[in-house]
């Protein structure tokens, strides 16, 4: 082995050791406990609204911006949310959540592009949210590991962002800013 492969091998040892130990540092969700409002997901996600974000990829460009209109209800524990996102450019897609409120402030969810089935849980103003996501790029689909984190601001806004990974390491991040206050409840397409 020469050299300059044994110091090719020790950076990507190095670059993986430091990707675990950033993944095992997030936040328990614990920590915000105490902290008010307390964010009941069935009393918020609940009627229709809108919401705005964006897609920031590894180095934080932002690549896309997006409105999401969102309607969703609720029967006893089992909640219904469907999504319609309207990409700025010209792409638009849908996602239709089935919820399950387990007790605890524990909730799963599956959806159509979603493998399996996620797991959320509420603590406080918090809200996190665990799955796996595929993504259809080109000709091929992907699958993210995503980790939500809602966090609610008062009884009309929450923010919400959103880390994208592939094999432990992040590819991009979304951000998201729900405002159930807004008359509005239908996103401007470039068609209206």
């Amino acid at each position: 082995m020469t050299v300059l492969n044994i110091k090719k091998i020790g950076k990507t040892i190095t670059y993986l050791l430091v990707s675990i130990l950033l993944i095992s540092c997030s936040t328990d969700i614990s920590t915000y406990k105490n902290k008010a409002p307390v964010f009941d997901i069935k009393q918020y996600f609940n009627g229709e609204m809108i919401a705005w974000g964006m897609i920031q990829d590894y180095s934080s460009k932002v690549t896309r911006r997006f409105c999401v209109e969102l309607a969703a209800n609720w029967q006893q524990e089992q909640g219904t949310l469907a999504e319609t996102f309207y990409f700025d450019d010209g792409e638009i897609s849908y996602r239709t959540w089935n919820l399950t409120k387990q007790g605890a402030g524990k909730y799963s969810g599956t959806a159509e592009d979603v493998v399996g089935v996620a797991s959320g849980q509420q603590s406080g103003f918090a809200f996190q949210w665990q799955y796996t996501l595929s993504v259809a790029i080109d000709d091929t689909v992907y699958q993210f590991e995503m980790d939500d984190w809602m966090y609610q601001i008062d009884q009309y806004r929450v923010f919400n962002r959103t880390s994208m990974s592939k094999l432990g390491i992040k590819v991009a991040e979304i951000t998201l800013f729900f405002d159930k206050g807004q008359q509005q409840k239908q996103c401007q397409t470039p068609a209206s």
